[in-house]
C-alpha cells in the first residue's frame, strides 16, 4: 500500500452554512469517485479536521457529479458574523480536505 493526497484525484469547493462548513469533494474520474466513496468516510474527515470540527460530520453522495458533500457541524466558531477565526466562512476547508491522505494499492496510478 502507498499513500496519496486527495488533491491528486479530486478538487474541492467549500463555504459556510451558519456555524457549519460545507465541503464538496469532486473526483476527476469515475474510478476516482469509487475510491473516494470507499475511503473518505465521515470518520476519516472528522479525524482530518479534529482541531476545528467540534460537531458531527455528515456525508451526502452526488454520484451524477462524481462528488461527495460533507457538512462539518460546529466548525466555524459561530459563523461569519460571530467568529474570531481567521476563516469564519470555511473557504479554506476544501483545500484542507485535499491535503488528506488515503491508502491505495501500490499499483494505483493517477
Amino acid at each position: 500500500m502507498k499513500k496519496i493526497k486527495l488533491k491528486q484525484i479530486a478538487h474541492a469547493r467549500s463555504g459556510d452554512k451558519g456555524d457549519s462548513s460545507n465541503v464538496g469533494l469532486i473526483a476527476f474520474k469515475k474510478e476516482h469517485f469509487e475510491l473516494l466513496r470507499s475511503k473518505v468516510t465521515t470518520a476519516a474527515v472528522k479525524r482530518h479536521f479534529k482541531d476545528i470540527c467540534r460537531g458531527e460530520v455528515d456525508r451526502y453522495e452526488v454520484p451524477n457529479l462524481l462528488a461527495l458533500n460533507f457538512i462539518l457541524h460546529d466548525s466555524l466558531g459561530g459563523g461569519g458574523t460571530e467568529s474570531l477565526k481567521t476563516d469564519a466562512q470555511g473557504k479554506t476547508h476544501g483545500m484542507g480536505l485535499l491535503e488528506m491522505e488515503i491508502d491505495v494499492d501500490d499499483t494505483f496510478t493517477v
